[in-house]
């Protein structure tokens, strides 16, 4: 499969070659960030490949959308807060500046966070953040995607 899957996530998620997949929700797939210096960050990918944007979906896709993204929210919080006592909260955003398909970020925040970050936007994390071996997705996660996706299918215990 090799890492082609990465140019078309949509698609590869459509197709069943996106390994970061957690779970298909109802409008989109609930993903595990590839990276993972704050542990726990998903993305809700849409499942629309003309979407780039939430206004590109009708009225009830967008509505099925959000919720998809209050519900990966949720499971993310629920399983931060259990296996960190540093969770502090969930970051939701939707902003399409890099990637053209619509998604929506889910970051866990902690108390355990850099001072000078802790209550700013995630984006102003230094780029080495963002390219450390030992944060990017791997086997080391494996526990945190099973636990993620469990969750997500059994929403409430």
């Amino acid at each position: 499969m090799g890492e082609d899957w990465r140019k078309d996530r949509v698609g590869a998620a459509l197709r069943g070659e996106n390994p970061t997949v957690l779970r298909r929700m109802t409008a989109g797939f609930a993903v595990i960030g590839d990276v993972q210096f704050l542990p726990g960050y998903c993305v809700l990918i849409t499942e629309d490949m003309a979407a780039d944007r939430l206004t590109d979906l009708p009225r009830a896709r967008r509505l099925a959308f959000l919720d998809d993204m209050e519900r990966l929210g949720e499971a993310v919080e629920r399983v931060c807060s259990r296996r960190d006592p540093g969770f502090r909260r969930i970051n939701y955003e939707i902003l399409g500046n890099h990637d053209a398909f619509l998604h929506a970020h889910i970051w866990p925040r902690f108390e355990w966070e850099p001072e000078v970050i802790r209550g700013r936007p995630v984006w102003l994390y230094p780029l080495d953040h963002w390219q450390q071996p030992e944060t990017g997705l791997g086997p080391q996660h494996d526990d945190l995607r099973k636990e993620l996706t469990e969750t997500l299918s059994n929403p409430h215990p």
